[in-house]
């Protein structure tokens, strides 16, 4: 896959949008785009992905700003222990841990930028979403909420993509 910065999309489109929880079937997967649901609603975040070793390891390091409703998703080959640090990030964000099925197991807020304390996300884990600092407990982003990305096997997907 590679990373994706789709500047078209994310910059404008992708900006946060809340809706209720149906609004949603009528947008497409796309691979810049993460849906999530919960009792709360509906949001979506335009996203960079990062699916290699190396991506991964870079994240958001050195990132000085980030548009509101836009993140990064983290995509493993598989489901695994998950544990993040803030080395050399330079905005607060907000960890959403998820199993296979893009189911979210675990959330952490606020991650304190330039800090080396290991940010456990549980076992399991095979997708994160980075976003703003604040802004899961603003929304209500909680273990539960489902994530909706083509990364995700549609066939076992908590919420598979519309047209799969």
């Amino acid at each position: 896959m590679g990373s994706r910065y789709k500047n078209s999309g994310i910059a404008v489109a992708a900006a946060l949008a809340l809706w209720g929880g149906s609004a949603q079937a009528q947008a497409d997967c796309r691979e810049d785009t993460v849906w999530l649901r919960g009792d709360w609603g509906s949001a979506r975040f335009g996203v960079m992905v990062a699916d290699d070793g190396a991506e991964r390891s870079k994240g958001l390091m050195h990132v000085s700003k980030m548009a509101a409703g836009t993140g990064m998703l983290f995509v493993y080959p598989r489901p695994q222990a998950a544990t993040f640090w803030m080395k050399n990030t330079l905005i607060p964000l907000d960890m959403i841990f998820a199993d296979a099925q893009g189911v979210v197991q675990n959330v952490h807020s606020n991650a304190v930028p330039g800090d080396l304390t290991p940010i456990p996300g549980g076992t399991d884990i095979q997708y994160v979403l980075e976003i703003n600092g604040g802004l899961a407990d603003s929304l209500g982003i909680a273990a539960g909420t489902e994530l909706q990305h083509p990364a995700i096997p549609q066939e076992t997907a908590a919420w598979a993509c519309t047209g799969s």
